[in-house]
């Protein structure tokens, strides 16, 4: 899980500097909002999987207890 979730923040930061490489280029707008939305969207589903709750949980602790 630790790997998806540095995977996740990588390509969000990835995404972020292309959106403005593509917001100096000019032209490309819309792509560049595009790339800054998914990459607000990852770094949502980042914090909603490593942020405990108040009992101290969240769901990269619970998922790393699970049996598989």
């Amino acid at each position: 899980m630790d790997i998806a979730i540095s995977l996740l923040v990588l390509t969000a930061i990835a995404l972020v500097l292309g959106a403005v490489a593509l917001f100096r280029r000019g032209g490309y707008r819309k792509q560049a909002v595009l790339m800054l939305v998914l990459a607000a969207v990852m770094a949502v589903n980042v914090v909603i999987w490593t942020v405990p709750t108040q009992e101290g949980k969240s769901l990269v602790t619970e998922t790393e207890k699970a049996p598989e």
